[in-house]
């Protein structure tokens, strides 16, 4: 944040850009929450659309304020579980809102299906999901005759990956989405917790730099061709499930057969499977895009919407 723009009869969105480089103030975290406090305008809204840390401190002091918070940022929800309760109690001790849909599926409604199912007193018994858009893309195109080198390669020159791919395929970002579901359901797991099984063999992952892990993973065709070759001798294909079962979080490559909903998944969506009381013989299933600054505004906008509703 550069600069900071405060009207408090609006700011019209024709002439925004304008007034912000002719009016605005220069910008500081605390100086804003200060003045927007201060402020103390009706149905207030704190966006976060940041993948920082430093406005998470300054959550439990905006709904103390009485304002709601909107937040694509996961970081507040997937770090200890005592900071996930305490910000979910304050949020209700004061009245506010605290919605976060795109913590975890982008625009897709994910985390307001899973509180539609608890409010209405039904049990998840499992949720599977594929909640990563790129190692999606990467499975989803791993086909016969296609090194895996040259998929992550080509998914990185799409933009589908981090810089360094290995921030996608180490599954970290995967692992707090599963968390902040596993907890949204009522189990109070820590980050260490969740088992998260490997898609790299070590000497990618230990590689010096992004050249090196390309040399590493085009060293690494044997592996991953066995792999896949296996899987297709059994008609199944590759895919990378995250699982809440138990009480338990684990994330894994498997093989999964033409029974199972994550079967004919393509491109870079994302998908979740909940079995419940109710949903027990057929899961219920959403799918669809779960990446992409498109998508994630739409459901940032939707939690506004929400808030106001």
């Amino acid at each position: 944040m550069k600069s900071k723009l405060f009207d408090s009869e609006g700011v019209d969105l024709a002439t925004w850009k304008e007034q912000l480089e002719q009016t605005g103030e220069v910008a500081d975290l605390a100086g804003f929450v200060s003045r927007m406090k201060a402020m103390n305008l009706p149905n207030c809204v704190f966006v976060d659309n940041t993948a920082s840390e430093r406005p998470i401190p300054y959550y439990e002091e905006i709904f103390r304020a009485n304002i709601s918070i909107v937040t694509c940022n996961k970081i507040a929800n997937s770090g200890s579980y005592q900071q996930y309760r305490l910000l979910k109690e304050t949020a209700r001790q004061y009245g506010v809102d605290f919605f976060y849909e795109t913590n975890v599926g982008a625009g897709l409604p994910i985390v307001r299906v899973l509180r539609d199912l608890m409010l209405s007193g039904d049990r998840i018994v499992r949720i599977e999901a594929i909640l990563s858009g790129t190692i999606s893309y990467i499975f989803n195109n791993f086909k016969e005759g296609v090194s895996f080198h040259d998929v992550v390669k080509h998914a990185q020159q799409l933009g589908y990956t981090e810089p360094d791919p290995r921030d996608d395929l180490k599954g970290t970002d995967f692992m707090r989405k599963m968390l902040i579901l596993a907890r949204d359901a009522g189990h109070p797991l820590e980050p260490t917790e969740v088992q998260l099984g490997a898609i790299l063999p070590d000497a990618c992952l230990q590689a010096a730099a992004v050249d090196d892990f390309y040399r590493e993973l085009k060293a690494e065709d044997g592996y991953f061709d066995a792999l896949n070759t296996k899987a297709a001798e059994q008609g199944k294909v590759l895919r990378y499930i995250g699982k809440l079962e138990n009480g338990q979080v684990s994330i894994a490559l498997e093989m999964v057969d033409s029974s199972h909903p994550f079967f004919a998944l393509s491109g870079s969506d994302n998908i979740i499977s909940f079995t419940t009381e109710r949903y027990k013989e057929r899961p219920l299933v959403v799918k669809g895009p779960g990446a992409g600054a498109e998508v994630t505004a739409a459901g940032v906008f939707a939690d506004l919407v929400n808030v106001g509703a």
